[in-house]
């Protein structure tokens, strides 16, 4: 059989506008020949139920998993074209009930293939396509993390989502033992930092020796080509430069925020704080933030022309 490849799933997808593992399973059918897959999709019916799928999904909801215990946590965007679907109350439940199911995937592909568990005679692609036959609207599983403690470590994965589902935000903090995982203090820090990582959406790194060589780089060569520095001697040009980038990745970097609760005080001397409150080491191990519809290209369309689509009539 021949190797199916992500490019030829999506080429297939493009086409007929078919599910993600609709596409894999005609290629793998038809041995790799995508003209014979799209023939056994119509076949099958498939082509022209999903013609949903070549619709812009940029609206949605931003939500998050936290199995009880807080030792593994879900963060996950799941897209639909309209803010009115985000509201419906079934797509809600279809969020909620993917990002608990993300907990145990690798991938967006493998989620889909997983049987789903609110019913498992149907996959997860199945699922979707049940509501989007009912919501009427595309609906796609966008991206997710999922967070664990590792064995032999202590600590908890923490969440927090802003503005109605638009912005969210998964956390990882550690702790040296069990006892301090569960102290009140900890995990209130957890939810603050979780919070002001949603409030600075330049934040990419927890602290700058997690700043990959090549960033700080790049962030010198732009500055050493300002015009405003053409004339300066070489060591002062240095100077100035380092000083500019030394100010440039500190505002990369979680810990070097001002908190958002007391700007007299950075994030990293809030986490001292909580240290010296517990007794015991703290780090903030890593985080993600997704910001929903991110990098998506929207489609303008006025509100007569959605309703003419949605009656048929455009």
């Amino acid at each position: 059989m021949a190797e199916i490849s992500a490019k030829l799933v999506q080429e297939l997808r493009r086409k007929t506008g078919a599910g993600m593992m609709d596409c894999k399973k005609a290629l793998k059918e038809n041995d790799g020949d995508i003209e014979k897959a799209g023939d056994w999709l119509r076949q099958k019916g498939i082509a022209s139920a999903g013609k949903k799928s070549d619709r812009i999904a940029a609206e949605g909801l931003v939500d998050t998993y936290i199995k009880p215990g807080g030792q593994v946590g879900v963060l996950i965007e799941i897209n639909c074209q309209t803010d009115f679907v985000a509201r419906n109350d079934a797509f809600k439940a279809l969020v909620k009930s993917l990002a608990k199911q993300a907990a145990t995937a690798d991938s967006v592909e493998s989620l889909l293939a997983q049987p789903y568990i609110e019913n498992a005679s149907v996959t997860v692609d199945e699922a979707i396509k049940q509501v989007i036959a009912t919501l009427g609207e595309n609906i796609q599983v966008r991206r997710f993390v999922n967070f664990a403690i590792a064995k032999g470590t202590s600590g908890i994965v923490e969440s927090y989502i802003h503005t109605g589902g638009r912005v969210g935000v998964l956390i990882e903090l550690n702790s040296q033992t069990d006892s301090a995982a569960v102290n009140e203090e900890f995990q209130t820090l957890a939810r603050n930092t979780a919070m002001q990582v949603a409030a600075c959406p330049n934040v990419e790194y927890v602290s700058l020796d997690q700043i990959p060589a090549e960033v700080a780089q790049k962030e010198k060569d732009i500055e050493m080509g300002r015009d405003d520095l053409a004339n300066k001697p070489e060591n002062i040009k240095e100077k100035i430069v380092q000083g500019r980038i030394d100010k440039r990745l500190k505002e990369l970097t979680l810990l070097d925020q001002p908190y958002i609760r007391d700007q007299s005080i950075s994030v990293e001397d809030l986490v001292k704080q909580v240290k010296n409150q517990i007794g015991e080491d703290i780090q903030v191990r890593r985080f993600t933030r997704f910001v929903l519809g991110e990098g998506i290209e929207k489609q303008e369309i006025s509100f007569a022309d959605e309703v003419a689509a949605q009656m048929g009539t455009k």
